[in-house]
């Protein structure tokens, strides 16, 4: 019997991370989980019961209360939190504002990452796993590594029409700015490339240029380790 397939793809916000993820995830026959949702969810949860986003102490106090399920099917991978639907919610600009202060408390991602390595050995035929630190951190054993780049104006239009409400695409690309610096320089498991990730820049491609990418390097990953 052949181990599970891992595969971890990272890369910032508005590169195709989730599209390339959960279109691989069918292709391949694979679990599906969204990194980014999680903490998303977390951060929706302080915004909903008044902690201050901006006090990391009160963060980290309050990180254990949520209840944070992440659905694994790729074609509705659904997310919810103390039981409530939040996958919509997560999507706000409050939320997308916030997130990065967040996400850098330590007992947060400490509890994230628990989650996502339980989700990954749970997959009984494997997983892709999307996010920012899946490779160096979380999955660093994973059976294939891809981290996905694009141009600052392509991931910009791309973010811009994913979000709620209506935001500029230039108001978009400087909020992705301030979020790669605040994501790369966080001390606690930082956005980075893993040395043995593979980059893909998906600015000129399609999804499914990217996908049919993506499966070719994964299937390249597994013939090389058995």
């Amino acid at each position: 019997m052949e181990n599970p397939v891992i595969v971890a793809i990272d890369g910032p916000s508005g590169t195709g991370k989730s599209s390339t993820s959960k279109a691989v995830a069918v292709r391949l026959g694979l679990s599906y989980l969204d990194t980014g949702a999680q903490y998303r969810a977390i951060t929706w949860w302080m915004l909903s019961n008044g902690v201050d986003v901006a006090d990391p102490a009160a963060i980290a106090d309050a990180s254990g209360k949520p209840v944070i399920v992440s659905g694994t099917d790729p074609r509705d991978p659904r997310i919810s939190v103390d039981g409530v639907d939040a996958s919509g919610p997560i999507r706000s600009q409050e939320v997308t504002a916030a997130v990065s202060a967040v996400s850098a408390v330590p007992e947060v991602r400490a509890r994230m990452v628990e989650y996502q390595r339980a989700a990954a050995a749970a997959a009984a035929t494997g997983i892709v796993v999307e996010g920012r630190d899946i490779g160096t951190t979380v999955l660093p054993d994973a059976t294939a590594k891809i981290f996905l780049t694009a141009s600052a104006e392509v991931r910009a239009a791309r973010r811009s029409g994913e979000l709620l409400g209506a935001v500029s695409v230039a108001a978009t690309q400087e909020a992705l700015v301030k979020r790669d610096a605040a994501d790369s320089g966080r001390k606690t498991s930082p956005l980075a490339k893993a040395a043995d990730a593979i980059e893909v820049d998906t600015s000129d491609l399609t999804l499914d240029e990217v996908v049919d990418r993506v499966v070719a390097l994964v299937g390249e990953k597994k013939a090389t380790a058995r």
